[in-house]
């Protein structure tokens, strides 16, 4: 784990068992990063005005940014990047990222919880 502790065996998870939970700050400068990296320059995701004309509460980040920021919790956890051999995601709704700019906010905060959804002896 990242704090030093030892990640549990096996045999000592237990389904639903919680392994973590962090608040993660983004701002759409974020967004607009990401978007370089990613190459997924959607304007949904840094275009307020076309956001919204497609019916979206506003700009909204990445699902795989936010993908991203809940594995890294289990990475973190894991204490190893290779140790992470599959992961899915349910995406329930979209994540406004409200206009900041001049301020220290983020203009959305995510909340990240995670928690064993299943359990596999032969993975």
């Amino acid at each position: 784990m990242a704090d030093g502790s030892a990640v549990p065996a096996f045999e000592q998870l237990e389904k639903g068992q919680e392994i973590g939970r962090r608040e993660i700050g983004v701002s759409r400068s974020d967004l607009v990063m990401y978007a370089g990296a990613s190459g997924d320059f959607n304007p949904i995701h840094w275009n307020n005005d076309f956001a919204v004309a497609v019916e979206l509460p506003g700009v909204i980040a990445h699902g795989m940014f936010t993908m991203g920021a809940a594995v890294q919790l289990v990475v973190d956890w894991a204490g190893d990047p290779g140790a992470v051999i599959d992961y899915q995601t349910r995406f329930t709704k979209p994540v406004p990222v409200a206009d900041t700019t001049g301020s220290d906010e983020p203009g959305a905060v995510l909340e990240v919880v995670g928690a064993v959804g299943a359990l596999d002896a032969e993975a």
